[in-house]
Parts: C-alpha cells; structure tokens; sequence
C-alpha cells in the first residue's frame, strides 16, 4: 500500500509532463525543410529510358528507384513553349487562366508583342545590358512558392534559378526572394530591381570566379567511347543536325572556344552549363542558408541547355545523349549535396520538363515516317505576307493579319473596324487559306470551338491555352510529325504541339513525405502545384485547376 501512495503521484506528474511535451510536438506542422524543384528544359518522358541502361545509379535511377514516378504525364494545353510549361508547374494552371500564352504574344487590345517576363520599369542589377529588364508581372495567378510564403508569413525564402529569365522568374513567383539568370554580356548570374538593388555578396564573389570563361575554354569531347553511342544516329549527320559556328561538320570533338562570338552564349549550348547551374544553385543553398530555418524554404531550379541544344542538334543525335549522360552525373551530384547539406531525408525534390520535343522531320522521313515543316506561321513571304497578300485583294485592306505566332492566327481588329470589314467573313477565308495546305489537321475559329469537328482532346487543350487578350483567334493543327520550320534541309527539332513527343513529359517526386513507386495513369502537368500544395499542407495556387496524385504522398 506504501508502494502504492508512493508511485501514484510520481507517475502522475511523470505521464502528465508526457502528454504535454506529445501535445507541444503535435501542435508542430510536419515539413521538410527545403523543396526543390528541378525542370530540365526539353526532356521528352522517354529520356528516362532510353539511355537507362548507361545512367549510373545516383541520378535519374535514384529518382526513379527511391521516388515515384508519374509516367503518363501529360501537358494539357497547346502551344507547349518554355514559359508555358515553367508556369503551369508551378502554378497549377494553364495559359488560359495564367496568362503565359507562349514565350511571347500579342497584346490583342493594342497589337504590341510581348516577351512572358519584360517589364520596362525595372532595371538590370549585375550587368549593364537590358537582359535583366525582367520580373514576373506577366504572370497573372500565384505560383506554388507564393502560396507557402503566404502559409509562413512570409518567412520562407524562394529562390528561382535558370540560365534563362523566365525558367527562374515565372516559377519563384511574385513574391520570391530573387531570381537569378545569366547574362550572355557579362557570363555573370544576374537579377533585377523588381527583386533587390544590388547582387548579394555571395553572388558576386560566384561572379567573381569566371567561371563562363573557364567552361567556354572545354574542348567537349564524348564522355564514353564514341561508338558506344548506340541509342543515337550517326556522329556525322548533318542532315538532322545543325553544327557550331565555325564548325566544318556536326561532329565532336566541338571547339567552344572558336564557335565564340562576341558574347558567352556558346556556354548555353554545352553540358557544362548544366553544371554551371548547378554549382550556382549548390552556393545558393549554402551561403541562403535554404533548408536552416524553422519553416520550408523553396529553390526552383530550371536546366536550360538541353534546350538550346536539343534545338540545334535534335533528339537522335549523339550531343544529345551525351549531355543526359553528362547530366545523369550533374544531378547524382545535385542529390548527395542535398543529402549532407540539408540532410537525406529532409527535403523533397521533384523533377520534371516544360515539354518534350520532335523527331527531326528528314529523320522521320530517312526513315519512313510521315513528317515534314510548314513555313506558315511566322513572318516570311510564304507565310504572313502571302496570306495578307490574298486578303488584300478581295478587300482591300494592307496587312488585315498582324501576325502569325504560337500556330496562332491574330487579327489586325483597329484596321478591320475602319474599313468596316466582316470580321466573320475575314475568319472564314483565312480557314479556307490553311485548310488548303496539305501538312494543316484543322483549322479552328477559337470564339465557335464548342461547334468545331475535332477530337475532344483537342478542343480541351486548344481551350486551356487560349487566353483571350493574348492569344490569336485562330488555331492552327499540323500534322502528326510536323512543325513549323524553312526549307528542306532543316536540322535540329522545335516543339509547341499537342503531340505525345512535345507533351508526355516526366514527372518524379523523392524524399521528405514521398511514397516509392509508380502509376501510369493519366497525370496533368498542373496536377504537380496541387500536390506539392497537399504536401505542404498550404493553399494552393489561386488559378489552380490541378488534383493532387495522392498516389505519390505518404
């Protein structure tokens, strides 16, 4: 019974300091301590596997073993551009309701172009150029990253970083911290005063290392034997691909340095950009203190030269391969500085593209695959001109078409009204104009879509990527294989199509709160904000039309 008196009170205070301290850390929202995002500008879905067997195991196979992965990712709008694709990530959206009709469009109430990210009343901070004449405003709904500023009170840090401008801006959002790109003038990371007046001493001395010079000096050669190269085409084939300036032939080893001009925009086309980036992204972390503070911070990370090659080389050519590669070991790098800077297991990182990319059409061709470029979405003389030609004879009216643009049609509206033209009756013609072309699928008047003949897949991503006050009132459908492009002998690829090789993209999510496994049903790109969102347990984006793949979440 003494026992008994004794131990009660003592067991007691001892259960009731327990249930305090087990109410104390239930009160504590679980997060991890950074978010990454990494977008690899280009990469088609079937990267993954095509060059699987020749990754080693820290990168892409780490993903894909440790992570999940979503393997019937899809883009569900059209024109599938870079500033589309980065938006619609990050803000669970589409063009429609985001407002990032392309990389850029026209202003319908006043005919000016517009590029995604220009903003005329700010000003470039690190050069002296107007590359940095840059900031988000364009972009009309909240992204990912401003929803966990606003679930933090503002606490969280957002980095976005990109060789190019938007793939940075338009990701961080509004209400980032900074976003970095680089600056072709200087080989220097740079930002704007929508942002901060002056570069942060650690991005100077990053500056300060020159580390464009040293990379442009690389003779790129092949990481592996050059005939182990066997998921690609020829070295030599310039009939898909385009060569360096100054180059006789496509082939390796390349020269950087003699390909220079007068600028450091060579290095965007090298797999050492990719590295370039990524010790940038690396520094940023260490010296931004990401994933320190009591609450999640955010780094969006975006790889742009598989882009700027791709373009130039196309996706069959042994350069390519080769940066993937080379790129395989960038990322395994990436992961075990995350893993000891922030600590395995305490971030989450996913990974994805903006869009894929085409087969070469004389490959396909070579080949004997239907495919082939169409010269009439731009301003040459077979295109813009030729069609303004046509409707200046039956009405009279010069340049009734102001352009051309994102398989767009966009009408010349002030000069249509002075004339007192049927806008309807112009409509029609213009159809009747490309319907003719044998490489065109439809031709479809956007404002009568709910009564056009077209697939309903179709007429869905024709709808998400119209925005009314940017966007042209025709759209423009290609043939399966074909793209707009000039001449016969066209190398190198492009993309901006519904097709599965522009719009199937990979998805992978790894770490803090991230299940292992996979799912091949449908998934959309805007389903990405919303899960991240669901991760976090925040708000997500305000344009959000994303579901979150709950597949992916613990």
């Amino acid at each position: 019974m003494k026992w008994r008196i004794i131990f009660l009170p003592a067991f007691l205070v001892a259960f009731s300091a327990f249930s305090q301290k087990a109410a104390v850390n239930a009160s504590q929202l679980s997060r991890p301590k950074l978010l990454v995002g990494l977008v690899i500008d280009q990469m088609r879905w079937d990267f993954l596997y095509r060059y699987y067997e020749r990754y080693g195991t820290g990168g892409f196979k780490r993903m894909l073993n440790d992570g999940f992965s979503c393997e019937n990712t899809q883009i569900t709008y059209i024109p599938t551009y870079t500033a589309c694709g980065h938006a619609s990530l990050y803000t669970g959206s589409v063009p429609s309701i985001n407002g990032i009709a392309g990389n850029d469009w026209i202003e319908q109430s006043s005919g000016k172009s517009m590029y995604c990210t220009e903003d005329s009343t700010v000003n470039s901070v690190g050069t002296t150029s107007t590359a940095g004449k840059m900031s988000p405003r364009n972009l009309l709904t909240s992204t990912v990253a401003d929803e966990l500023k606003l679930a933090t009170n503002f606490r969280s840090k957002v980095l976005g970083i990109s060789l190019k401008d938007r793939g940075g801006i338009l990701p961080a959002g509004h209400s980032a911290d900074a976003a970095y790109w680089f600056d072709d003038l200087t080989g220097n990371w740079i930002t704007s005063t929508y942002y901060r007046a002056n570069l942060p001493a650690w991005v100077e001395k990053f500056n300060n290392q020159k580390l464009a010079d040293k990379y442009i000096k690389f003779k790129w050669n092949t990481l592996y034997p050059a005939d182990t190269y066997k998921q690609s085409s020829a070295d030599n084939s310039s009939r898909y691909e385009g060569k360096f300036k100054n180059e006789q032939a496509p082939v390796f080893p390349h020269d950087i340095a003699a390909s220079r001009t007068d600028n450091y925009s060579i290095l965007r086309y090298t797999p050492f950009a990719n590295t370039f980036t990524l010790d940038f992204a690396k520094t940023a972390i260490l010296d931004e203190k990401l994933g320190k503070g009591d609450v999640t911070d955010f780094l969006a990370v975006s790889l742009s030269s598989t882009d700027y090659l791709g373009h130039q080389f196309g996706p069959n050519s042994v350069e390519v391969e080769d940066m993937y590669l080379r790129l395989d070991k960038d990322i395994a790098d990436f992961l075990n500085y995350l893993d000891n800077a922030v600590g395995k297991g305490q971030y989450t990182i996913f990974l994805s593209a903006d869009h894929g990319a085409a087969h070469n059409p004389n490959f396909l061709n070579d080949h004997k695959i239907p495919g082939g470029v169409w010269n009439g979405t731009s301003n040459s003389t077979r295109g813009l001109d030729e069609l303004n030609g046509v409707l200046a004879k039956k009405y009279g009216g010069d340049k009734l078409i102001r352009a051309l643009s994102n398989y767009q049609v966009h009408f010349n509206y002030p000069l249509i009204s002075d004339k007192n033209i049927d806008i309807n009756q112009v409509k029609k013609d213009v159809i009747a104009y490309f319907k003719n072309q044998k490489s065109v699928s439809y031709v479809v008047d956007l404002k009568n879509i709910a009564n056009e003949p077209i697939p309903e897949v179709l007429k869905s991503r024709i709808v998400n990527g119209y925005n009314e006050k940017r966007s042209g009132e025709i759209q423009i459908i290609l043939n399966a294989g074909y793209y707009q492009g000039y001449g016969i002998e066209i190398t190198g690829t492009t993309h901006g199509t519904w097709n599965p090789y522009d719009t199937h993209i990979p998805l992978l999510f790894m770490g803090w709160g991230i299940k292992q496994g996979k799912t091949h049903r449908f998934t959309s790109m805007a389903d990405v904000a919303s899960t991240l969102s669901a991760l976090l347990r925040i708000q997500e984006p305000n344009g959000n039309i994303g579901l979150p793949i709950t597949e992916v979440l613990k």
